[in-house]
């Protein structure tokens, strides 16, 4: 039957295209062309799926689909070989846009399997084109026998125009005249980077400026048991090129109670944060989406890189934003439960193997921990504490190795850590003398790690050691005697608090073991972790001079040099004897600089004359 040639009204349902179009011009624009490509899938899709039930017994030919540009008459055209449109059918699904095609030809052919092969709902995406087109044409021919071509055209108002056309082969092809303030889409480069960004990975052939520009089976799309290692590192590189290859991954492929296939892959993290996240993308049938997967990832999982594929994962009307609901929650436990069970089952079956890795990942897993009360359900039983030592245990075996030497008068079980063995070394010492053991915490996440492990763990403290003298930071309810008497100690204490004169030091004078400094700083714990979170972004803390207030000054009574402070005969003796060993205690903790640092080396050289 021939086209008539008709001008008319298009229909538009306000209560359906208002929402729609305030969507699309509240985003970017470049989605216009995954639109238009997404839609030339689509038609390509749906034929195949006609050939494959027996309702189509044409030829299918090459379903290439082509974008071109053509600078000179300021035009993109976006050609498929798909199922392409009658007369009636573009008044139906363009004309009509609340209208959705897809989900007529879902419900027509939903008993006939892999309808989740069909995507988008036909018509709606196609307005994306006014955007960045001043007049839109489609130039169409169905796959239906005894077709005629039609081209309709409109410049986007409500008014079209259908004629007919010649058109020699199956498909359709759509035409933009770009405006004015869109030039910018006038670009190769620009049209390749869309493209590149949106359909990389879509399922079919997709060639711009005569290259195919797309991978149309990726990796997760396969089964995991017709692939090697070599393969997923590999497709690692082809995500991301400059990156380190990852330590390994997770291939998700599930069909109920949702479709979820993809890979994610575990980077080597470092000690930030910010420089691992937003690499997973999310694509719908091999669209891609969005890098912001923040409501279908949980946000520590976030450090992971990969892709995920979900058409059940709900959009707006652009498919620039998700939207929650229960299957977006659903996917989000589902990942994080394969997470920790990939994790589990590589520290079972290969111990060793895993603590190689565990500096790169110990991060994520400390995250998942202070985030995730199910995910640290799972991850206590393979999360690892490291000592100074380098030796790996998980959180009941080292409860288990210290608890002996290691529990207070309480009956509390003390872990001991360090931040920084470097600066921390002397207490480390000191620790080891007592035969105590010291793990090493220095993560970005350890003062929030510590205080979930204290939370969770039964009678169980954290300590920096740092945080006390040595003989406090495990009370045993033991104290050794001074060897100075009541007097001494009184006079001892003003000596310290008039040579050193300020009120913000809490001096004390404690019955210490000799091999111990003459003077120790600590700062307590709380202290300490207010401290640690105020650096971290965590709240306020006032300081005075280059360390905080409420610094503990601990005078050994029992070190020959406090006794010999003691027996000085000049006033001016005792004040520079207090001063040196005041300040190799700031010494021990790297406090001392300055001009400060360089009196005390005068004054060294000067005792050693």
């Amino acid at each position: 039957m021939a086209v008539a040639e008709e001008k008319g009204t298009i229909s538009i349902h306000t209560e359906n295209i208002f929402p729609i179009i305030k969507r699309f011009l509240y985003s970017d624009h470049e989605i216009f062309l995954r639109e238009l490509v997404s839609n030339a899938v689509d038609a390509t899709q749906k034929l195949k799926k006609l050939a494959a039930i027996g309702e189509f017994n044409g030829e299918l030919g090459d379903l290439k689909i082509t974008v071109s540009l053509d600078e000179a008459a300021k035009t993109i055209t976006v050609r498929d070989h798909g199922l392409g449109m009658t007369a009636e059918e573009i008044k139906k699904y363009i004309n009509q846009i609340a209208f959705s095609g897809a989900r007529e030809f879902v419900e027509k052919y939903k008993d006939k399997g892999e309808d989740q092969q069909i995507i988008g709902h036909f018509g709606l995406g196609f307005y994306s084109a006014f955007m960045v087109a001043s007049q839109v044409e489609i130039i169409t021919l169905s796959h239906q026998e005894s077709a005629e071509a039609a081209r309709w055209v409109s410049s986007g108002d409500t008014q079209f125009e259908i004629t007919q056309t010649e058109k020699a082969e199956r498909g359709t092809d759509i035409v933009l005249h770009i405006a004015e303030d869109s030039a910018e889409f006038l670009d190769k480069s620009r049209i390749r980077g869309i493209l590149e960004k949106y359909s990389r990975f879509m399922p079919i052939e997709i060639e711009f400026d005569g290259k195919v520009i797309n991978n149309p089976n990726p990796l997760w799309t396969k089964s995991p048991a017709e692939l090697k290692d070599e393969d997923y590192l590999n497709f690692y590189k082809e995500l991301y090129p400059f990156s380190e290859e990852p330590l390994f991954w997770i291939h998700l492929n599930v069909d109920y109670p949702f479709n979820l296939t993809g890979i994610l892959y575990f980077p080597k993290v470092k000690n930030d944060l910010t420089m691992h996240k937003d690499k997973i993308q999310l694509y719908s049938r091999q669209v891609f989406i969005t890098d912001e997967v923040k409501d279908v990832v949980p946000e520590f999982l976030m450090l992971l890189h990969g892709v995920l594929d979900s058409p059940d994962i709900p959009l707006n009307v652009s498919r620039s934003y998700l939207q929650a609901d229960a299957n977006v929650k659903k996917i989000n436990s589902h990942i994080t439960r394969k997470v920790a069970d990939k994790l589990s089952e590589l520290f079972r079956n290969d111990r060793a193997g895993f603590e190689s890795k565990f500096d790169h990942i110990g991060l994520f897993v400390k995250y998942g921990m202070v985030a995730d009360d199910k995910f640290y359900d799972k991850a206590k039983d393979f999360c690892l504490l490291k000592s100074v030592d380098s030796k790996y245990y998980t959180l009941n075996e080292y409860r288990e190795y210290v608890q002996a030497n290691q529990t207070d008068k309480d009956g509390s079980v003390v872990f001991l850590y360090t931040s920084d063995p470097g600066k921390q070394d002397t207490y480390i010492q000191s620790a080891r003398k007592r035969s105590y053991d010291v793990l090493l915490l220095n993560g970005v996440l350890d003062s929030h790690f510590i205080g979930t492990l204290e939370r969770k763990l039964e009678k169980t403290q954290l300590k920096r050691v740092d945080a006390d003298v040595v003989e406090k930071l495990v009370d045993k309810g033991t104290a050794a005697e001074s060897v100075l008497n009541e007097e001494e100690k009184t006079k001892l204490k003003e000596l310290f608090e008039q040579t050193l004169n300020d009120k913000k030091l809490n001096i004390s004078v404690e019955s210490l073991p000799v091999d111990e400094l003459p003077v120790t700083i600590t700062l307590n714990e709380f202290m300490r972790r207010m401290k640690d979170m105020s650096q971290n972004g965590g709240g306020g803390m006032m300081m005075f001079g280059d360390f905080p207030m409420n610094y503990n000054v601990a005078v050994n009574a029992n070190h020959p040099l406090t006794q010999k402070i003691l027996g000085a005969d000049q006033p001016e003796e005792q004040q520079r004897l207090v001063r040196h060993v005041y300040d190799l205690a700031l010494l021990s903790q790297n406090m001392l600089i300055g001009a400060e640092l360089t009196n005390f080396i005068q004054r060294t050289v000067e005792l050693t004359k």
